[in-house]
Formats: structure tokens, C-alpha cells, sequence
């Protein structure tokens, strides 16, 4: 007779902590802004990246932020928690950076103007005015959310 092995009811401490409850709306929220942010750029670059090359820059890395901050917030383990913390820690210093400049010296951008909804605009100009602050708030309660749910091998 075999004993067949008993699978441990006990999950994985960090599988899955992050994709529940508040952290479910948090990527939601994050692949929204993926989303917004990859088709903005993509189509300022090909219609119009010679107005203000900089700022139609920044939102594709902006872009590439959220992107990877999604994956980041999805996968389990101590690796993605650490990638998802750099990002974060990188998106509210680009939204502070690309806001103040926006706001205060729109020529360092190309920026024509400062209008938060107009042709140059990104999604970090105006500390993500456009996007009624969501680019500021959410990294902040980005890193809120990971401080409190820190995988077992980063304690």
C-alpha cells in the first residue's frame, strides 16, 4: 500500500497577499492607468512627438512604469515585491519631477503651455492633473498597500 502525499493546506505566505481585497482595485487601477498612459503616448509619438519630444518621452516611460508596476503588484514573492516597491518609488518621483516642470517651466518639457488637458499634456503633467490626480495619489497608496503586506522572505 502507498501513501499518497498530503497536499498543505497552508498557501504559500506570499502567494496571492497583494491580489486581494484593497490590492485587487490597486492593480485595477494601475493596469487602467497602463492602458491610458501606453495609448496617450503611443499616439503623440506618431502624431505629433516633434511639438515636445521630451514630454511624449517621459509618457512612454511613464507608460512602461505602469506596465511594470502591474506585473509587479500581480506576481507573488520577494522579487516582484522588491520590483514593484522601485517602480512605485520611481513613479511618484516622476510624477513629482515631471509636475513641478510642468507647472513651473513647461519650456524644459517642450511644453508649449500648462494646460492638464491639452494637445502636450502627459499623465505626470500638472502632478497627473488630466487624470484628476490619480498619477499622485496612487503610488502613495501604492507603497501604503506593500508596507503592510511585505512577502515573509523580505521581513
Amino acid at each position: 500500500m502507498t501513501e499518497k502525499p498530503v497536499a498543505s493546506s497552508v498557501p504559500h505566505p506570499t502567494a496571492g497577499r497583494r491580489v486581494s481585497g484593497v490590492g485587487r482595485l490597486l492593480i485595477v487601477v494601475y493596469g487602467i492607468l497602463a492602458l491610458a498612459a501606453t495609448g496617450r503616448s503611443v499616439f503623440q509619438i506618431i502624431d505629433r512627438f516633434g511639438e515636445a519630444p521630451v514630454a511624449f518621452t517621459l509618457s512612454a516611460l511613464a507608460a512602461v512604469v505602469y506596465i511594470v508596476a502591474t506585473i509587479a503588484l500581480i506576481a507573488p514573492g520577494a522579487r516582484w515585491y522588491r520590483v514593484a516597491w522601485s517602480t512605485i518609488s520611481f513613479e511618484l518621483c516622476g510624477v513629482l519631477i515631471v509636475g513641478s516642470l510642468s507647472l513651473f517651466l513647461p519650456a524644459a518639457l517642450g511644453l508649449s503651455s500648462i494646460d492638464p488637458f491639452g494637445r502636450q499634456s502627459t499623465v505626470w503633467s500638472v502632478y497627473g492633473m488630466g487624470y484628476l490626480f490619480i498619477p499622485l495619489v496612487l503610488p502613495i497608496l501604492g507603497m501604503l498597500w506593500l508596507a503592510r503586506h511585505r512577502p515573509a522572505e523580505t521581513a
